[in-house]
């Protein structure tokens, strides 16, 4: 019986070993910005040093069309803007790596919001010349709230832009953390000649190239003369005097204060022509957090727990179009996720084992046996998962902070093709389930009403139901100012309001009360007279 047991123990030792050291391989984070700032190159760049492709921009396609590799679906690739959240996983060294890139459009900020839910880090990436702009202040504002850790990049080096020392001063001002440059470019636009890494003490020359790497001269003192032949007298002289200022006004990097969310370091470069981006790459790999504990209702989730957890972030419909089919994005939290194994899916309260599980490429996908905390799995979707769902190896957890948040605009969905009307219906309940916009059904007239956070929503909702299922809506005008959950602990005030306010009630998909307020001065007259109802403006409640 003793040997048994020293082996079952031996053997047990030996999982959790092989766990660790997948939790401290890994490193997933989500690369935000605001629209242009040059994220999607960013991201390009890092695959490319990672063998994950092979030349930057293209897809590889018959007709060879230069595309980003996370910008995949058919409207991303027309206006060359970022759609939707692309997840891609490779190697590094002895690193795995899961990158989300997400959209920078406001349009789509829910995607990102949720996708920041299940990183362990971020990469900002703010254009030299335009410094911060609006949305990155408001992707900031969620760092902030959930303590995740920041660096920033600052791209476009090779372009005129703003004096590197006030676009540090900004970013401290503007996005409310301590900054420490790791890397300096020497001059900028036209006379950019390459940045020293303070981080390596080695100094990178730039050379205009889309695909190839600049080579790293080592420099152990930034006074050698061999500065002043690389780069000329004037921009050594001036490198000197920047490196003086920045040990004399900024503190010495501390990784602990990076990973508290206190400090960002700062990084410069180019990423459309592959500069400054080996080095981020490089330096983010050794301080970024492997996957960290995280919060669910019941207790905080640790990942190197044996027992696995997981939770579905995102929902996307027709990765495949032949297929039609739904893919949820699961974020392992804990343990170890394995092909064909029965977990429990928590809010049906049943259990499902998952045959073909992948993992993605944005969207290419291959057939994975496992995957570990940190890693992102796609499983095949016919209906089963909402945002927010929770799968674990047995146990009731219920992982939270994935809200919707009350929409701003709305518009009437009609059926332009009634020969389509099951197309049509399909389809809505498909991209609805994608979180990205919100569906509401009139108690008044029982017309559908879709609501969105910008106007571009409509017109890629539109796109793709044509494209994607064969289905032509058309949107009618509808003056609303606020859509927002209603509850109350007293029935009887409840139906009086729902009674009242008959034509302005409508239910979500979910089934739950919405109160559609026209005006603000309407809401607000509605939280004076029915002081037993409670109003939300996030589907969290």
């Amino acid at each position: 019986m003793g040997i048994y047991v020293r082996l079952f123990l031996i053997k047990n030792d030996k999982m959790a070993e092989e766990l660790n050291k997948e939790i401290a391989r890994r490193r997933t984070f989500a690369i935000i910005s605001h629209p242009d700032a040059g994220k999607t190159t960013l991201t390009e760049k890092l695959l490319l040093f990672g063998g994950a492709i092979h030349v930057a921009g293209a897809v590889k396609s018959n007709k060879i069309k230069k595309t980003a590799t996370s910008d995949w679906m058919e409207i991303e690739k027309q206006r060359g803007i970022s759609v939707a959240t692309s997840v891609m996983g490779f190697n590094y060294g002895d690193y795995k790596i899961n990158i989300l890139d997400t959209p920078g459009h406001q349009d789509f900020a829910e995607d990102t919001f949720r996708t920041l839910t299940a990183v362990d880090s971020v990469i900002i990436v703010v254009d030299a010349a335009k410094g911060v702009e609006t949305q990155t202040r408001r992707l900031m504002e969620v760092c902030r709230m959930r303590k995740t850790p920041v660096i920033i990049f600052v791209n476009k080096m090779d372009r005129e832009g703003r004096d590197p020392f006030d676009i540090l001063d900004e970013l401290e001002k503007e996005l409310q953390i301590n900054v420490r440059p790791l890397t300096w470019p020497i001059n900028m636009g036209a006379r950019f000649k390459g940045v020293y890494n303070i981080y390596e003490q080695g100094l990178d020359l730039f050379t205009p190239s889309k695909q190839t790497v600049s080579e790293r001269i080592e420099i152990s003192d930034v006074s050698s003369p061999k500065v002043d032949e690389l780069v000329g007298e004037a921009d050594a002289a001036k490198l000197r005097e920047d490196l003086e200022l920045i040990e004399g006004v900024y503190p010495e990097f501390d990784a602990n204060d990076y990973l508290a969310g206190d400090t960002a370091p700062v990084f410069f470069g180019s990423a459309l022509n592959t500069f400054g981006v080996k080095e981020l790459l490089d330096c983010f790999v050794k301080i970024a957090p492997a996957p960290r504990p995280i919060q669910a209702v019941e207790r905080e989730v640790r990942p190197e727990e044996e027992a696995f957890t997981g939770f579905v972030f995102k929902i996307h419909a027709n990765m495949d179009p032949n297929h039609r089919s739904c893919i949820a994005f699961v974020k392992i939290c804990s343990g170890k996720f394995e092909r064909n194994v029965n977990y429990r899916h928590v809010r049906n309260d049943k259990m499902m084992r998952f045959a073909a599980p992948t993992a993605f490429m944005a969207q290419k996908k291959n057939i994975v046996d496992e995957a570990y905390p940190g890693d992102i799995v796609g499983i095949p979707d016919t209906g089963n998962f909402k945002i927010g769902d929770t799968l674990t190896g047995g146990e009731i957890l219920h992982f939270k902070g994935l809200p919707s948040f009350s929409p701003e605009m709305f518009k009437y969905i009609e059926n332009a093709d009634p020969m389509k009307q099951k197309q049509l219906d399909k389809g809505i309940h498909q991209l609805m389930d994608e979180g990205v916009a919100q569906m509401f059904t009139n108690s008044f007239n029982g017309r559908k009403i879709i609501g969105t956070v910008g106007q571009l929503q409509f017109e890629v909702i539109q796109y793709r139901l044509l494209h994607e299922y064969g289905a032509q809506c058309r949107w009618e005008p509808i003056s609303l100012y606020k859509a927002c959950w209603i509850e109350s602990d007293d029935e009887e005030a409840l139906a009086a309001f729902k009674k009242r306010k008959h034509q302005f009630m409508a239910v979500d998909k979910e089934g739950r009360d919405v109160f559609l307020a026209d005006s603000n001065y309407v809401l607000q007259m509605a939280r004076n007279d029915f002081p037993k109802i409670k109003f939300h403006f996030s589907s969290e409640f």
